[in-house]
């Protein structure tokens, strides 16, 4: 089989053209030696494949060796991920990584708590290197080279849970033919230390059959972590700060999904979940975020969301509708309404990692509804006057959802803080006057300001322009800024703030 570079125009195409489809049968791994979508802690991989299949999966010292593929985008820079293969490498004690945009490929060793280049080649000379990237990282050589310098390895323990292993329930077995994955199984992880002995033990081998796409889930409760994005005062970024930080957070490998609460439905169309340019055409009427708020028994959070490739990865999105309007005062009017999402929430707590909700601009019922729901509140603002006075009504906001929040038991809402969005890239403007406007909010609102800004970007507005012809048809067809030019400034800024969301929330 043959590999052509230019026939990979995302990550998912990377995934599945390069990796999957060419790489690892080149490296003599079968599909029961590698595993896609892998957890290990906060740490997510997109590819861990093993010189010997073994179960339960010890890394440790006498563990087979394995590998971390990792997938990029053909458009971003590999550069920019180094730094997190290297924590990959050294948390989980692994010797290689490998990282491809379809466009280059490199492998990088583990040596002591760093990293090193030891292969780089363009994506159109993989066939004629193949031989080299084998003698690094086939699963024969693997089998071969054990340099114990470079494995001071992590006693990591992952225990198989699955139904009683008896004749009537066997282990689901992967379909190579139909490249179905099965989710039945799960995999747990055991008492990850950062720092343990390395152990010499000699493990048993019992070698059931595993399929691709397992997910590996933590012993720990469940983590996901509910995020709204609230102001009253409209325009200041609101919409843009949701749907690129969610791709943002989805490229750090969280299982993402956006909520939106706001019946103007801005992050329904800024997701490119509107596919039409006609109200008779409207599939988004009968399932919306409405369905979900006016039942206690029907439409559940997996049934109502929609897979959004706004993004890659994809995000999972619950769309909004303008009839929210109409329904506001018979939704505030119901005894279980403000707890409905909650409960529904609680449902997929194990299907995601955030979630992120986008609200009306307004004091309003939605906005209720959401920040009762989460657990955590990033408020965006220009800075501006109006912007300012407003937190005055948000604090009051607050302070009265979380009351309520006491009465039924639930923690109250932790403020990350303000971030600046939406906010003049002038440098005279950034040198003299966003100091000032920065400080006046833990002054003057005893509200602590975000460490990121959002400046507004040309190439913000161009990811959100864009469109596709469907037909005779033209209609939305809007990216993140992160796929439409990663390599941006703006892109930067939405990483940053990414990585700041989850050091705070304690999900880095």
């Amino acid at each position: 089989m043959t590999f052509n570079p230019n026939n990979c125009r995302n990550e998912s195409e990377v995934e599945s053209k390069l990796i999957v489809s060419y790489l690892l049968p080149k490296l003599g791994y079968t599909p029961d030696t590698w595993h896609q979508e892998i957890a290990f802690g906060n740490i997510r991989l997109d590819f861990l494949s093993f010189a010997t299949q073994v179960i339960p999966i010890v890394i440790d010292a006498d563990s087979p060796m394995s590998v971390v593929i990792e997938a990029k985008h053909p458009k971003e820079n590999l550069d920019r991920h180094i730094r997190r293969l290297k924590r990959y490498l050294t948390s989980l004690s692994i010797r290689y990584g490998l990282i491809t945009n379809a466009k280059e490929i490199r492998i990088y060793e583990r040596v002591a708590d760093d990293i090193q280049l030891v292969f780089k080649c363009a994506g159109q000379d993989i066939e004629t290197k193949i031989d080299e990237i084998y003698a690094l990282v086939g699963r024969d050589s693997l089998n071969i080279v054990k340099n114990q310098n470079n494995l001071e390895l992590e006693n990591i323990k992952i225990d198989l849970i699955t139904p009683e292993l008896t004749s009537e329930s066997p282990l689901p077995k992967y379909n190579s033919a139909t490249a179905e994955p099965n989710h039945d199984q799960i995999l747990k992880l055991e008492n990850i230390p950062e720092t343990v002995p390395v152990n010499t033990e000699i493990k048993p081998e019992i070698k059931p059959e595993i399929r691709l796409d397992i997910i590996f889930q933590t012993t720990t409760q469940n983590t996901m972590k509910i995020i709204a994005v609230y102001h009253n005062k409209g325009g200041v970024g609101k919409t843009t700060t949701v749907v690129n930080l969610a791709a943002a957070l989805s490229k750090q490998g969280k299982r993402v999904l956006v909520i939106d609460l706001d019946s103007q439905a801005n992050t329904t169309f800024a997701t490119g979940l509107v596919k039409f340019d006609d109200e008779e055409q409207d599939d988004l009427k009968q399932s919306n975020i409405l369905h979900i708020l006016q039942s206690e028994d029907f439409y559940t959070i997996a049934e109502v969301a929609r897979k959004s490739n706004f993004c890659t990865p994809a995000i999972d999105v619950i769309p909004s509708h303008i009839d929210l309007m109409q329904y506001e005062t018979e939704l505030n009017s119901l005894d279980y309404s403000r707890m409905i999402l909650i409960q529904k929430l609680a449902e997929v707590q194990d299907q995601y990692d955030i979630v992120l909700i986008d609200t009306p601009p307004s004091l309003n019922f939605y906005a209720r509804v959401a920040l009762i729901a989460a657990d955590y509140l990033i408020i965006p603002s220009d800075l501006k006057p109006f912007a300012n006075q407003g937190l005055i009504n948000v604090k009051d906001f607050i302070k009265k959802v979380n009351g309520f929040k006491k009465q039924i038991g639930k923690n109250p809402l932790q403020v990350l803080g303000v971030l600046p969005s939406k906010i003049s890239p002038n440098p005279k403007f950034v040198q003299y006057s966003l100091p000032k406007r920065r400080d006046a909010i833990p002054k003057r609102y005893g509200m602590e300001i975000m460490e990121s800004v959002i400046y507004e970007r040309d190439d913000l507005a161009k990811c959100a322009e864009q469109t596709q012809m469907v037909g005779d048809m033209e209609i939305a067809d809007p990216i993140s800024v992160l796929d439409f030019k990663p390599d941006s400034i703006a892109a930067q800024e939405f990483e940053v703030l990414a990585m700041e969301v989850l050091e705070k929330i304690g999900s880095k």
